[in-house]
């Protein structure tokens, strides 16, 4: 039996409720907006946040791209891609340049977004005061209160124990010189690019049913100490080893014979994007075209 969807699953009244919260975040940047997160077809903690800003938002004339963890044919990625395209009927796209809305798992693209464009992230924990306070009264009181020396406190054990600051992934930021903010769990890599964004960041997050921003041009810095600078992860002196990328986030990988260790484009349309690129300068050069 077939089942006709209203366009973009939601009713209209709950893609209005969304985007009323989502306006809110966009005017307080960085603050968290409590929103109705509503039960959708796919399990809390697998992008119901982000999956239903993007039902909110998108419209007949956009163009999607779903990533998930640099890689746009996971599961999680194919699965959220099949439902929006069986109710809206856009077209999707693995090109970050072709896409409107972009909605991402753990990565942001390595092309620059534009001015045009909307990023979407999927946040599994929005508090960045978790950690360190268990309530949510006391963090909210926190917030109000401009209050964040936990979280510097919880960088400063990091570096005693550590050396350095090992937050992997999610390292909070300061938005606006007012909030503080988890990013999502995307790499350290990542954090730079949100900073003076010339796209639109939205971040959702279903379980925990809040709905955050970073509006364009906005800025962002990512937390850290005066004799203790932040820094990304480097990969200097690395390039890919299939479309020859230098710069950009890379996952290392090992020979399973041989264990030779290699790097690799993490965002897999970049690199595709390259070596389709290379393949074409070097048709050219052959008299190939």
């Amino acid at each position: 039996m077939k089942i006709n969807y209203n366009f973009a699953f939601f009713d209209e009244g709950s893609k209005r409720e969304i985007r009323r919260a989502s306006l809110k975040a966009v005017a307080i940047p960085g603050y968290q907006v409590p929103f109705a997160s509503r039960e959708m077809p796919i399990a809390r903690g697998w992008g119901t946040g982000g999956l239903q800003l993007t039902l909110s938002l998108i419209g007949k004339n956009d163009t999607l791209k779903v990533i998930d963890q640099g890689s746009d044919e996971s599961v999680n990625a194919v699965n959220i891609k099949k439902l929006i395209e069986k109710t809206t009927g856009v077209s999707v796209t693995d090109e970050t340049d072709n896409a409107s809305i972009i909605q991402s798992r753990h990565r942001i693209p390595e092309v620059p977004l534009r001015d045009n464009q909307i990023l979407v992230l999927q946040v599994p924990i929005p508090e960045p005061l978790r950690a360190v306070e268990p309530s949510e009264y006391e963090t909210k009181k926190l917030h109000a209160e401009n209050e964040y020396s936990g979280a510097y406190l919880m960088l400063f054990e990091q570096i005693i124990k550590y050396g350095n600051m090992s937050t992997g992934a999610d390292h909070p930021v300061s938005v606006h010189d007012r909030y503080v903010m988890a990013p999502s769990p995307i790499p350290r890599f990542d954090n730079p690019k949100m900073n003076y964004s010339k796209a639109l960041i939205l971040l959702g997050a279903g379980r925990e049913k809040k709905i955050y921003a970073v509006p364009p041009y906005t800025k962002v810095q990512s937390l850290d100490f005066d004799d203790f600078p932040f820094e990304a992860e480097s990969f200097e002196d690395k390039k890919c080893r299939l479309c020859g990328a230098t710069g950009v986030f890379m996952d290392e990988l090992a020979d399973g014979k041989t264990g030779e260790v290699y790097y690799q484009c993490n965002d897999s349309s970049y690199c595709l994007s390259r070596l389709n690129n290379i393949a074409g300068h070097e048709a050219v050069k052959n008299g190939g075209i």
